[in-house]
C-alpha cells in the first residue's frame, strides 16, 4: 500500500488537531509509522471487590434524566469524572486532569485525563461526539505518551460519557488495535470499571 503524505513538515499539530483532521485513522497513524488494527480485545479485568459499584450506577441513573448531555463539559462532569474518581479510589491512583504533554511539533496537547498507577497508566479522550475521530486523536495520543513511558503496552479509551471504546498500543508491534466492543453506562458499568481497575493494578492477561 502506498503511503500517502498528509502532515505538513513545518506545520505544528496538536492532538486536538488530529480529531479535526479529514482522513481515516490508519492513514493518520501511518505518518508515525505505525499500523492500525481493529479487533475485539483481551482486557485485563480485576477480581477484586467494587464495593462502591452499586451506588455509582444508582447515581448515574437518578441524574441521566435530569442532565441535558448538549456538551462535552456535560459529559464530563456528571458522567466521567464521577467513574475516574471511584476509579483512582479502588488503585489509589493519580488522577491529572488537562495533562500537558509536548513530544514535538506533531506530538503535544493536553491529555483530558491521565490516570497513573505504579503499575500502569489509562488515558482517557472524553468527547461530546465522534467516536471514531475521537479515537483517532487517542491514538496519537498513546503514540506521544510511548515517546515518554517505558512500557510496551499502553492502554487508553474514548469515551462520551455513556459510551466508552478501548485502545491498546503495542510498542513492539508499532500497532494501535482498537477494541470493537462498546461499554455502555450504566448497563456495562461493572465490566468497564473491573477493566479500568485491572489495567491500572497491572492484571496480566
Amino acid at each position: 500500500m502506498v503511503k500517502r503524505k498528509i502532515l505538513e513538515e513545518g506545520r505544528e499539530y496538536s492532538f486536538r488537531s488530529y480529531f479535526e483532521l479529514p482522513y481515516e485513522t490508519d492513514e493518520i497513524l501511518a505518518e508515525f509509522d505505525y499500523s492500525f488494527i481493529k479487533q475485539r480485545l483481551s482486557l485485563p479485568t480485576t477480581t477484586k471487590h467494587l464495593n462502591r459499584l452499586i451506588q455509582l450506577k444508582e447515581t448515574i441513573e437518578d441524574i441521566l434524566p435530569l442532565v441535558s448531555l448538549s456538551s462535552e463539559m456535560a459529559r464530563r462532569e456528571s458522567l466521567v469524572s464521577p467513574v475516574l474518581l471511584d476509579i483512582i479510589r479502588y488503585c489509589q491512583c493519580q488522577l491529572k486532569f488537562e495533562y500537558t504533554l509536548n513530544v514535538s511539533s506533531w506530538l503535544k496537547g493536553k491529555l483530558d485525563y491521565l490516570v497513573q498507577s505504579n503499575q500502569d497508566l489509562l488515558v482517557i479522550e472524553a468527547k461530546n461526539d465522534d467516536m471514531t475521530r475521537g479515537f483517532t486523536q487517542l491514538a496519537v495520543e498513546l503514540i506521544a505518551m510511548s515517546h515518554v513511558e517505558e512500557q510496551n503496552i499502553l492502554y487508553g479509551a474514548v469515551t462520551m460519557g455513556d459510551v466508552w471504546r478501548f485502545g491498546k498500543l503495542d510498542r513492539s508491534q508499532q500497532t494501535i488495535f482498537q477494541d470493537v466492543n462498546l461499554f455502555r453506562v450504566p448497563d456495562d458499568l461493572e465490566d468497564l470499571i473491573k477493566v479500568m481497575v485491572g489495567i491500572l493494578d497491572g492484571v496480566e492477561i
